[in-house]
């Protein structure tokens, strides 16, 4: 378990470009904490230029490292009691659409640890976004430096990192102090990962689609950590397979692999489900929306559904009340570079609420994502959404159809935001362009914002007529 840390489990889905249906990469993440109460903000860092000196500075352990002096604007989503908690700022799309997700915790074994320890000092997760996104200008640029980081500042826990620009989809995975194997997704494919090492054969003599910490084979050879016969499989000589796994984190793969591929059929307590999958659909976001808010939806396991106790219980699912956001980011190739990045961002239980859109290349987010109190205020995304989550988990059979149809709605007016947004975009210069796309999310987001109190509204009437404590004469005399 990490040291020191809110973050507890998360679900990550990447997808090439020649797996989406338009053409877009994709990395998609469930920020996950072991709190059902944690208060985030959505917030937008800007360009910095010329500013020597600077350092970041953890607030969970001794960690402290300088950063360049020039840096790209880039959203992130921080705790809000930082000081406390750390930052964690999670995810986000830099100046020049390079996406970053940060992280999903990953466990080594016990073998490996051994001989190369985690670094209770080091670069972990509350800061590992801010000494990475701002400064790099390519996903594999990412990948590097945050290798080189760590082989600097160690790691004081296990950490899987999401990267992609308008080309490539990477996945790195930091397992013990200082070792680590990045893998590139290929275009045509997709992967979803949950909390253990999921990256399987390694090719050390292409280094086009996989990337590796120094002397990580030598390592691996000199504490005799392979345990196969034959070739190197990084998640059997770093990973772990226990109960732990095939109950909290195996069968989150399995659903999700289960709804892009209906056709296989695997066992959801399988240790060696592939990382690396192929499917003849075409991705959406809206895919994406549907897995990450998932909770084994029409099977038995489902905690909502009609399923014994033991098997509604029996795994851990993808959409908790724990989520505190869920993202997709979205570098599109179909649109100009200016305006072609897209942070499809949820509040709450992304199992109720619903991701919307923002443009990165904006100047500030919203004052409702970006100031939110740490006590309920429900003037505050965060608040707002996880308050209409509540209800409609509180009245789950009355209200979920509710829910699904207002949702369905939303995603449709999403599309056409975006539609005509990058029409208009389209008439706009580069200096023009983020002051606009500004105005275009906000718009939006007050637009979603009356939605979602009509919508409360509907649902509190609604509930009222529900309550047991009630008589009918007639019907109970």
């Amino acid at each position: 378990m990490k040291k020191n840390h809110l973050d507890d489990a998360c679900t990550t889905i990447l997808v090439g470009k020649n797996a989406s249906i338009d053409g877009s990469t994709m990395i998609a993440r469930n920020d996950d904490t072991f709190l059902a109460v944690s208060p985030h903000s959505f917030v937008m860092n800007p360009e910095v230029k010329g500013e020597e000196g600077r350092t970041v500075k953890s607030w969970l352990n001794k960690f402290e490292a300088p950063i360049p002096a020039n840096g790209h604007k880039w959203p992130a989503v921080p705790n809000v009691d930082y000081k406390k908690h750390g930052y964690y700022d999670e995810s986000g799309i830099n100046g020049v659409n390079v996406a970053m997700s940060a992280t999903e915790s990953t466990y080594g074994n016990e073998r490996a640890l051994a001989y190369d320890p985690l670094e209770i000092d080091g670069m972990d997760e509350d800061t590992i976004v801010r000494m990475v996104l701002p400064y790099v200008d390519s996903a594999k640029d990412a990948v590097q430096r945050t290798g080189d980081l760590i082989k600097e500042y160690g790691s004081p826990a296990g950490n899987s990192v999401l990267f992609s620009d308008k080309d490539d989809v990477w996945y790195m995975e930091i397992v013990t102090g200082h070792h680590w194997v990045a893998q590139r997704i290929p275009d045509d494919s997709y992967a979803i990962a949950a909390n253990r090492v999921s990256i399987q054969q390694v090719d050390f003599d292409d280094s086009e689609q996989f990337m590796w910490s120094d002397d990580i084979q030598e390592f691996v050879e000199k504490y005799h950590l392979n345990t196969d016969q034959t070739g190197w499989n990084f998640r059997h000589i770093f990973g772990t397979d226990n109960m732990k796994d095939r109950h909290y984190n195996t069968s989150r793969v399995w659903y999700g692999q289960r709804y892009f591929n209906p056709e296989i059929i695997q066992d959801p307590e399988d240790g060696e489900l592939p990382f690396i999958m192929k499917t003849d659909k075409k991705i959406t976001v809206e895919d994406i929306e549907y897995v990450l808010g998932s909770h084994y939806n029409e099977t038995q396991y489902d905690p909502l559904g009609t399923g014994s106790d033991e098997d509604k219980y029996r795994y851990r699912p993808i959409g908790l009340n724990r989520t505190q956001n869920s993202h997709i980011l979205q570098i599109r190739n179909d649109v100009p570079k200016e305006y072609a990045a897209i942070m499809w961002f949820c509040f709450g239980y992304p199992t109720f609420t619903p991701f919307v859109p923002f443009y990165t290349n904006m100047d500030e987010t919203h004052e409702s994502y970006r100031d939110t109190d740490l006590k309920f205020n429900f003037k505050d995304a965060y608040w707002m959404f996880n308050s209409l989550a509540v209800l409609v988990e509180s009245h789950h059979k009355e209200f979920i159809q509710d829910d699904i149809d207002w949702l369905t709605d939303l995603k449709q007016e999403f599309r056409t935001f975006i539609a005509k947004t990058d029409e208009e975009a389209a008439t706009k210069s580069p200096d023009e362009m983020s002051a606009f796309l500004t105005t275009k999310n906000n718009e939006l987001t007050e637009e979603v914002q009356n939605k979602v109190h009509d919508f409360f509204g509907q649902l509190y009437t609604k509930g009222i007529t529900l309550s047991k404590l009630t008589f009918n004469m007639d019907k109970n005399l």
